[in-house]
């Protein structure tokens, strides 16, 4: 059950997402080649030079600790250069370091990856980063994320990403430029290194230290498996402007044809659902203009008579039907749709058979145009005693082309986002993942959940929403860190 507060809380917010859309098609096309690359340690770790330059910029002494302020020029400069814009180019950290350690030969230390919304450094060194450190003994590196804070670029407004593109490239940027501080780290002679982060944060944390090669604490909190959930199924997709995707979308052939081909989605229903829009999106307008000049005709040259469809044509226009994936291994149960078999009535003149294309038309027309127009579901055809999985989108889809619209967001963000797609950390045991029972910002049913791609690791779940888990439980995620500390410390340090 989705919390109240976290819909609440997403109503009265005034950020945008995606302001200008999906991002260019040619920039899309890099970012997926890209990831391909990015996803896969054995390539990833060859893309950050061990000795990538850091500049100490600031030393503050406050009594029992230092913090210290730090920049580089992201990795991702040179590898996707004309994506980042020039403000975000140059990357900018804190670290908050103890004046003596507990143990002279451990030096343990958790990287900060901020969450939605998170600018700065302040909220993270206060509610994270000063606690650790007086509890635990731990010490704490703040990255401020590429588009907030400093790196913002002028011409955003709060936290809105103009693009879906510029996701993924904040994305590519913090793997990469968490990379650069888990090197300098070392040289600087600290250790153990861990990684952490809530909400947005939790999950890019989760892509960082996949491509980290050697054993690290990982505790990401209130994020799941991938994103697509976040920006279709949660409250989150309510402050994006369907409307303008699907316009977008269907604009270019590219996004439909050639984007969408290069798309990988670990989550097996999804082609299931991609066949059934693309079906209705392209075969049921390209009959809506005949249609319509038959009821202009049928306006003026017919008087106006109901005409009832025989009660076997009615039940079998409506009966459910199986769509099998081409490549999927999949099938779905939906109702019957599809407009010509809808037209295809048989009638004894030839204004009888006007009269039942009109029917079977508007009778098309008033399930594919329902508001809460949704397949039923999906089950493996191998596992018929399984649930259904179900998609439901959070905000109600209205018309077949939005839902193709809605199905393209579910695909980049999983090609992207979704953790299948990386490769597993070296030692899953050490993560630690803090999960909010009621979430409607990060929802978990129908995904591949975390805890199967990464045996070993565990999972926390708190009794309440997204928004309450972070205002109220702090001091469960800074255990977790510190119980993944101890883990790593038992098993590689004693």
């Amino acid at each position: 059950m989705v919390s109240r507060v976290d819909q609440i809380y997403r109503s009265i917010l005034l950020t945008k997402f995606f302001v200008r859309g999906w991002g260019k098609p040619e920039n899309l096309r890099r970012i997926f080649a890209f990831r391909k690359i990015l996803s896969n340690r054995e390539t990833c770790q060859h893309l950050v030079d061990k000795t990538h330059p850091v500049s100490i910029t600031k030393e503050v002494d406050n009594g029992d600790h230092t913090v210290l302020e730090a920049e580089f020029i992201s990795p991702f400069v040179e590898q996707l250069p004309g994506l980042l814009p020039k403000e975000s180019e140059k990357a900018k950290f804190q670290i908050v370091l103890p004046k003596v350690w507990r143990t002279p030969h451990l030096k343990p230390t958790c990287l900060h990856l901020a969450g939605t919304g998170d600018h700065g450094f302040w909220r993270r060194k206060m509610l994270m980063a000063k606690p650790l450190l007086d509890d635990y003994g731990i010490a704490s590196v703040i990255l401020e994320n590429p588009f907030y804070g400093c790196r913002k670029p002028k011409d955003q407004l709060r936290s809105s990403l103009h693009n879906v593109s510029d996701l993924f490239v904040m994305g590519g940027c913090l793997v990469l430029e968490s990379l650069v501080i888990f090197h300098w780290c070392e040289r600087q002679g600290l250790g153990p290194l861990g990684i952490t982060g809530i909400s947005m944060g939790g999950h890019m944390a989760s892509l960082a230290a996949t491509n980290w090669p050697k054993p690290l604490p990982l505790v990401p909190c209130l994020s799941w498996t991938t994103a697509s959930g976040v920006f279709t199924q949660g409250v989150l997709s309510g402050a994006i402007n369907w409307e303008m995707l699907k316009n977008q979308y269907f604009s270019s052939e590219v996004f439909r044809e050639e984007l969408f081909n290069m798309i990988q989605s670990p989550e097996g229903h999804f082609p299931v659902y991609h066949e059934v829009g693309q079906h209705f999106a392209r075969e049921f307008p390209k009959s809506l203009s005949h249609v319509q000049q038959l009821m202009e005709d049928h306006k003026e040259n017919t008087p106006r008579r109901e005409y009832r469809q025989p009660r076997e044509q009615e039940q079998e226009s409506v009966a459910p039907q199986r769509v099998a994936s081409g490549g999927g291994g999949l099938s779905l149960s939906l109702p019957k749709l599809n407009i010509f078999n809808a037209l295809g009535l048989s009638g004894s003149s030839r204004q009888q058979q006007k009269e039942n294309v009109l029917v079977g038309y508007r009778k098309a027309k008033s399930q594919v145009f329902r508001p809460d127009f949704t397949p039923v579901g999906i089950r493996p055809k191998q596992a018929v005693n399984m649930p259904e999985v179900k998609f439901e989108p959070y905000m109600p889809v209205k018309d077949a082309l939005t839902w193709e619209a809605v199905q393209f967001m579910r695909g980049v963000m999983d090609e992207c986002t979704h953790l299948a797609n990386f490769s597993i950390p070296v030692d899953p045991t050490l993560v630690i993942i803090v999960a909010a029972k009621n979430d409607g910002y990060m929802p978990r049913s129908g995904i591949i959940p975390l805890t199967d791609l990464w045996p070993g690791s565990e999972m926390r779940t708190l009794k309440t929403g997204h928004v309450a888990a972070y205002l109220f439980n702090h001091q469960m995620f800074r255990k977790a860190i510190r119980d993944s500390f101890d883990r790593v410390i038992d098993k590689y340090y004693s």
